[in-house]
């Protein structure tokens, strides 16, 4: 049952704190769970998401709120519950994580600070340190960096709950995935796609884990891409976007092809297809994410030699960084919380920074996977004219079939992502399961 991974979950972070309080010389830890967001000369605010480490701990997505954990004593929180005309009220009823906690309910903003012991030493960590400074915490101890930092490094490692959590975010996106390739193939227009995927996930837009990328044909090409086109009728579909449950996300990509598109792009989708499985297969504990970038490096150039769009062969397309402008982004992230998860590039608990190769600027993580890991893994190939302006007339200009690249120009480009689980043994692929 979902109850007992939550307790076992709040038990090892429970374990976790104690350690860091330990390293750290704090006697407790005060978790805040955010303030609105106000758009800036307006009365509106953005949509609310709780400050992450507060969500690692329970899935309550109000502001207000604040968490004390301290050594062997049940997880506090102080639950500010607002009487508010503008806005429905929510009970809080009895949710599946309450047993977990000793829970104070407020009415008032100013009390919910009160609540806390006037005793030992507290380190804060929130969005708004004003407000704990206001409410007697000195700078020292609000948001104290070797604290975030070896919080920041345990996230890394997710528990069965956590797990549950992202497949079951998985599950949701692979189901609204199928929906909008459905329509995709009846000739659907982007914005179309878009409002079917959302539909088909049962929420709002505002739910989303992150903006929805829907592109056809050549915008396939802009990483980010966002705009939402009112023609439909594309002959190639990226789409990248996942789920949320309880607080943690889902991050997928599938690239989709029609019978009309250039059957040399068709082909090069279904190799790109099992190319991208054949990496996260490699996913094991103590397998540097460096080195599986590399490879896919390798495995992109072999594919662009074989189909002549590179007139070198793979080992030497890398070796000559000729693979960089068709795949500039890093292989993946580390998913949970957040989208982009924490921790990444950090060294070690304590903190410090482990940056990417020099030659390979924008990966995300430089750590050697271990046990309890969950990243994405997203290669990609792409035709954007910017990156490969500078190679239409240097050194290497006789590397590339041009002729080639404007051919399959209009198709954009291809990317597939999955969430990937590293396991005691080797890795599950929680994606695939779902969206094969």
């Amino acid at each position: 049952m979902l109850k007992d991974v939550y307790a076992d979950h709040v038990r090892a972070l429970q374990e976790r704190v104690e350690t860091v309080l330990d390293a750290t010389g704090f006697d407790g830890l005060v978790i805040h769970s955010g303030t609105p967001l106000r758009y800036f000369a307006d009365d509106w605010d953005a949509p609310f998401r709780a400050t992450p480490h507060f969500a690692h701990w329970l899935p309550l997505e109000t502001p207000g709120n604040l968490l004390l954990i301290r050594t062997g004593i049940t997880p506090l929180l102080v639950r500010y519950a607002p009487e508010d005309f503008w806005y429905e009220p929510l009970p809080l009823g009895e949710p599946f994580w309450a047993d977990s906690f000793e829970i104070k309910q407020v009415g008032k903003s100013e009390q919910v600070f009160s609540e806390l012991p006037k005793n030992g030493k507290l380190a804060f960590h929130g969005d708004c340190p004003a407000l704990a400074k206001k409410n007697g915490f000195e700078a020292g101890v609000i948001n104290p960096d070797e604290l975030i930092a070896r919080m920041d490094w345990n996230r890394a490692y997710k528990t069965p709950y956590e797990v549950a959590c992202i497949e079951e975010a998985t599950k949701q996106a692979a189901r609204a995935h199928l929906a909008a390739k459905d329509a995709f193939e009846s000739g659907a227009s982007e914005l179309e796609l878009h409002r079917t995927y959302v539909a088909a996930l049962g929420g709002t837009e505002a739910e989303l884990p992150f903006q929805s990328i829907v592109a056809l044909d050549e915008k396939g090409a802009i990483l980010h891409y966002e705009k939402k086109r009112a023609e439909g009728g594309g002959k190639v579909f990226l789409l990248d976007c996942g789920g949320r449950h309880l607080g943690y996300a889902s991050d997928i990509t599938r690239t989709w092809t029609r019978p009309e598109c250039d059957p040399l792009f068709r082909q090069m989708v279904e190799r790109f297809n099992a190319s991208q499985l054949s990496l996260c297969d490699e996913v094991r504990p103590d397998l540097s994410f460096p080195d599986l970038h590399k490879k896919a490096h390798v495995k992109l150039g072999d594919l662009l030699s074989d189909v002549e769009i590179l007139q070198v062969s793979g080992e030497e397309a890398v070796e000559r960084g000729l693979t960089r402008p068709f795949f500039p982004h890093g292989l993946g992230h580390f998913l949970g919380i957040q989208v982009h998860d924490v921790g990444g590039h950090q060294k070690e608990p304590a903190g410090g920074a482990n940056p990417p190769p020099e030659q390979y600027p924008l990966l995300r993580t430089t750590r050697t996977l271990e046990e309890g890991h969950v990243f994405t893994v997203e290669p990609g190939l792409y035709f954007i004219e910017m990156l490969l302006r500078d190679f239409r007339g240097g050194k290497d200009k006789d590397a590339f079939n041009w002729p080639l690249i404007e051919r399959l120009s209009p198709c954009g480009g291809i990317r597939f992502e999955d969430n990937v689980v590293v396991t005691a043994s080797g890795h599950r692929n929680l994606t695939r399961e779902y969206l094969p």
